[in-house]
């Protein structure tokens, strides 16, 4: 026989009103009964009817999630921390990969979500154009990338304050040769690149230190990128005794090209990354570690409570905290003459 919700609220002696409540993740039940009617629901085998929710509360339970680059570590962890909050609170996820011009385009010429989700997580940056597509939804709107932007909740870091703790830990270390391995904003428009630049360039100038537009170095956001921008670096009449990478995925290609180079880290020369990446750990990478899962989750959370509080005020920016995390990769530099 199929389990209803009348049947959990029999055996846990609380109405029927209030298993719903408490399954769906909804104020007004206590820790201690939320965990009792969780426990005798799943004993039970309860599974609740999407067709009769939703034609209870008009949703669909389908929560839209667009992404650029749905196989990168970054995206991947912000969706799958995302997807967990998501699925817990009994919503799917619908999701759309827009990595080319191409599909980028079709997506926001149809507007595929229409009608089909009760809320959409956007992990690009949108213009002007799409910006406004998305709020002809009439869904809530969060993302986890840029900054404050009119009709979305946006939940991230200061990128100005990590880059600025991380150049100047190399500064203060003794460093004036110091380079940077950036991605390029592109057809994403993303504003971490230019903020993460500008900070670089903000420190050199506190510091005193001439801008040298050769130590700067496209790495793309991957491995390989910040391989090939380390080796651009290293090939330069004065190479940088320290780099700063704009992400660990480009610090590892950064420490990749070093180690085929024969040289030492942090003994050669001293890298710094951004973002903590699950591996920073692993390899020693000295990094500015910043709540990636975390923004993903806070994110979810806050679209739900949109859907759950339709008249409350939602918050426009929520600044997660960021810190530089000391690792083996950095050290001063090595006496070796004028830098």
């Amino acid at each position: 026989m199929t389990v209803s919700i009348t049947d959990v609220a029999r055996a846990t002696g609380v109405s029927a009103s209030t298993v719903s409540r408490a399954l769906r993740g909804q104020p007004g039940v206590s820790d201690e009964v939320r965990a009792q009617i969780t426990t005798v629901a799943a004993r039970l085998g309860y599974t609740a009817s999407r067709s009769a929710s939703s034609l209870a509360s008009g949703r669909t339970f389908t929560i839209g999630v667009v992404v650029p680059y749905v196989g990168r570590w970054f995206f991947g962890t912000v969706l799958d921390a995302a997807e967990r909050v998501f699925s817990a609170a009994g919503y799917d996820v619908l999701l759309y990969n827009l990595g080319s011009t191409e599909t980028r385009k079709r997506f926001f010429t149809k507007m595929p979500v229409r009608k089909r989700v009760d809320a959409v997580l956007s992990l690009l940056i949108p213009d002007e154009e799409e910006s406004f597509a998305l709020r002809s939804l009439g869904v809530p709107l969060a993302t986890t990338v840029g900054g404050p932007r009119p009709g979305f909740t946006v939940v991230g870091i200061d990128d100005h304050a990590g880059t600025e703790s991380a150049v100047r830990h190399l500064v203060n270390l003794g460093h004036r040769r110091i380079g940077m391995i950036s991605g390029s904003s592109g057809l994403q428009h993303w504003t971490t690149p230019v903020e993460r630049r500008r900070a670089y360039l903000d420190v050199l100038a506190d510091a005193g230190i001439e801008h040298d537009p050769a130590l700067e170095a496209d790495g793309d956001y991957t491995v390989e990128g910040g391989e090939r921008a380390m080796t651009e670096l290293l090939a330069v009449s004065r190479p940088p005794t320290a780099v700063f990478a704009q992400s660990d995925e480009m610090a590892m290609g950064a420490l990749r090209a070093l180690r085929r180079h024969r040289l030492k880290v942090p003994d050669d020369v001293s890298v710094v990354g951004f973002d903590d990446h699950e591996l920073a750990d692993v390899i020693g990478l000295t990094t500015v570690a910043q709540p990636v899962a975390g923004q993903g989750a806070e994110a979810a959370r806050l679209l739900l409570r949109q859907l759950d509080e339709p008249e409350a005020e939602p918050p426009r920016h929520v600044q997660m905290p960021i810190r530089l995390v000391l690792r083996e990769t950095t050290a001063p530099p090595y006496p070796r003459g004028p830098q």
